[in-house]
């Protein structure tokens, strides 16, 4: 593979291969979670259409290329020989949706890279790194316990462990102090109190912030709907359609507001905007992070 080559690569489709996916998602760009960095708002952009990435929370930015030497600590040949061994097959390369047969020219099927996420093994919460990562979110294990589980993993040959948070479809949103990402399939979360459909529910866009709730006894005898990403409000909706009131709990920011009014416009007065709440702060969970110092 060549420079121009790995640089041909899509970066989204790069980042998909490893459960990253746009917070925000537009025709020519997608706003992310940074994958270098702890970043709680999205601020890492790619644009699709020139396929460059920048990380707003630290000013840099540039190729594929120079992700891959960010991430993993390498020069470009070592960020060229991983793209190359990792993300794509030894057969068919895909250059920003276009399909570059080597030795197989009949053959027309695109393939798509497989994710590098291995699942090793997932069981109950205990590993006390990151009950004490929970802790430190001001979140109790002893709550998020019956939420989350463990997930260990390999990403590229490397064991790595996270808190792992189920999806509607199978996938999983995946947490520790230095990562967020997920695996695949991406979806929503939905938590039914008692085992039945209620009349209230109760919608976040993460799961921290749903942990943060049960935490704080927010969520009492409602449901629950976690959005695990804003994208997904459309997918939310047919199970949002039978419930009387619609509690939202969303992030104080641009994304937030604009999932509130989707649903506003769908289901009018039955939408209560909890945020007041959290006055001041970004989301429910900086809320609580600051209600547990201050009792400290």
């Amino acid at each position: 593979m060549t420079y121009q080559e790995a640089n041909s690569i899509s970066i989204k489709d790069y980042l998909e291969s490893l459960g990253i996916l746009p917070v925000v998602d537009k025709l020519y760009y997608g706003m992310y979670h940074s994958p270098l960095r702890q970043d709680d708002t999205p601020s890492f952009k790619v644009d699709y259409g020139v396929n460059l990435w920048c990380d707003f929370g630290t000013g840099e930015g540039g190729s594929l290329i120079d992700l891959v030497m960010k991430q993993y600590g390498c020069n470009a040949y070592g960020a060229i020989s991983r793209l190359e061994q990792d993300y794509y097959s030894a057969n068919t390369f895909s250059f920003q949706g276009k399909n570059i047969p080597e030795k197989n020219p009949a053959r027309e099927e695109r393939k798509r890279p497989a994710s590098p996420v291995e699942i090793r093994s997932i069981q109950p919460l205990q590993h006390p790194a990151l009950t004490n990562y929970l802790k430190s979110r001001g979140i109790a294990p002893e709550v998020a316990a019956d939420h989350v589980q463990e997930m260990y993993y390999r990403v590229n040959g490397k064991p790595l462990f996270a808190l792992a948070f189920k999806n509607d479809a199978g996938g999983y949103e995946l947490r520790n102090p230095g990562y967020k990402g997920c695996t695949s399939p991406k979806d929503i979360t939905r938590i039914q109190f008692a085992g039945k459909k209620n009349d209230a529910c109760f919608v976040f866009e993460g799961f921290m912030d749903f942990l943060s709730a049960a935490t704080l006894g927010i969520v009492g005898n409602g449901d629950s709907l976690v959005l695990n990403s804003v994208s997904n409000v459309e997918k939310a909706m047919k199970h949002l359609d039978g419930y009387g009131r619609i509690d939202c709990y969303l992030d104080r920011d641009e994304a937030g507001r604009r999932t509130l009014e989707t649903l506003k416009e769908r289901y009018g007065e039955r939408v209560y905007d909890r945020s007041a709440l959290y006055d001041g702060c970004k989301d429910l969970n900086e809320y609580l992070q600051l209600a547990t110092k201050k009792e400290q």
